[in-house]
């Protein structure tokens, strides 16, 4: 597998310093505190700030309790699909929608206190964000939308996302994907975390969350047990392409946010299983969601007709008027036509090992190998 050559803009404040303090100890203690030379200031770096996001947690959640306690969240529109299918596109053209909303950048990368001090951000921290997303050209701004399974992760829920951390100790298990064989008082705890981060967000904006979270995919029971009215949408895409742009969206991420130095062992099969699994998952948990509240499309067919494939999604899933949407969707993909996707090139071996590997989902939606991909 080819690689396109590294940013010059490559640098990123580390997440994991939007911990709670009680967050911080339990994610270091589960690494066994193995922590590289280079990542070790991040050790009291991490208890400093974690101290100071739990004193602002507690006054955020005195301040706004009464109103946190009148939220009523309307039902989401969940994006679901396999990392690099195209969901951000989706959940960027979306959130066009004025009736629409989602967590950003901020609200994600420090979960625990945005009611009081997501303004400071916008104001005086722009300087910590990257001018592009790491692993692609996808612009970066504490506004943007982001996965809201990065909150979960930095609030103390059962998150993949928290193997980032110490990537070398293997992959996260799959319970905090699915969430169904948690044990009972983790699987509570990861839906009063979700629901306490949405209602957070809601006490300001009480339009309808379009959510994007990759791990989502997996979780659909749980989630029409939270939101029994819920949309789902769902983004196929070539696995040929999947592969190479996922390969170096975990390294990057490791690279980058680990509070070690990866050795990426293990991670070819990591992606290889998961990619699998997300498959089988979608294809035994769908037939839970009530009719008309499920809609699946292919990554190519939403880049040919971005504008077109949105209106179908209006149209099946009953989200309202596409035409009060359609002016801040043209707008948008007006902006943005020059954007490049990365580009790469497999090898013979990657391959020939997809095909064996993901040969079943390559098969089920009649993808064929590219001659090159793009990311």
């Amino acid at each position: 597998m080819t690689e396109p050559a590294a940013k010059k803009d490559d640098w990123s404040a580390h997440i994991w310093l939007g911990c709670d303090l009680e967050t911080w100890l339990r994610l270091v203690v589960a690494g066994r505190f193995d922590f590289g030379w280079k990542q070790l200031h991040l050790l009291p770096l991490g208890v400093l700030f974690g101290l100071g996001h739990q004193f602002l947690r507690f006054a955020q959640d005195s301040l706004y309790r009464d109103r946190l306690r009148g939220v009523e969240l309307q039902p989401p529109v969940f994006i679901l699909g396999h990392w690099r299918c195209g969901t951000t596109l989706l959940h960027e053209l979306l959130i066009r929608d004025p009736r629409h909303t989602s967590p950003n950048t901020y609200q994600c990368f420090d979960p625990c206190h945005p009611l009081l001090t997501e303004w400071f951000a916008h104001r005086f921290l722009k300087w910590m964000l990257p001018s592009n997303r790491l692993m692609d050209n996808m612009a970066v701004g504490f506004d943007r939308p982001q996965e809201e399974e990065f909150a979960l992760a930095l609030l103390g829920a059962p998150s993949p996302y928290a193997t980032v951390a110490f990537p070398n100790h293997g992959p996260p298990a799959r319970d905090t994907f699915d969430l169904d064989g948690l044990p009972a008082k983790d699987r509570e705890r990861w839906k009063r975390t979700f629901l306490w981060f949405l209602r957070t967000l809601a006490v300001k904006d009480d339009r309808r969350f379009v959510l994007k979270s990759p791990p989502h995919t997996c979780r659909i029971p749980t989630l029409l047990e939270l939101f029994p009215d819920a949309r789902f949408v769902y983004l196929v895409r070539n696995p040929f392409e999947v592969y190479a742009s996922t390969m170096n969206l975990w390294k990057t991420l490791y690279r980058k946010q680990a509070l070690h130095t990866p050795t990426y062992a293990g991670l070819e099969e990591y992606v290889f299983e998961m990619f699998v699994h997300f498959h089988r998952r979608v294809e035994a948990t769908t037939g839970l969601i009530p009719a008309g509240r499920f809609h699946e499309l292919r990554y190519e067919d939403l880049t040919a007709d971005p504008a077109g494939e949105v209106r179908r999604i209006y149209d099946r899933l009953e989200l309202g008027d596409y035409e009060t949407a359609r002016p801040h969707i043209d707008r948008y993909l007006s902006e943005t036509k020059s954007y490049q996707r990365n580009k790469w090139a497999l090898s013979d071996p990657d391959r020939q090992r997809i095909e064996e590997r993901w040969g079943e989902v390559i098969r089920h939606y009649g993808y064929a190998a590219p001659t090159s991909g793009a990311a």
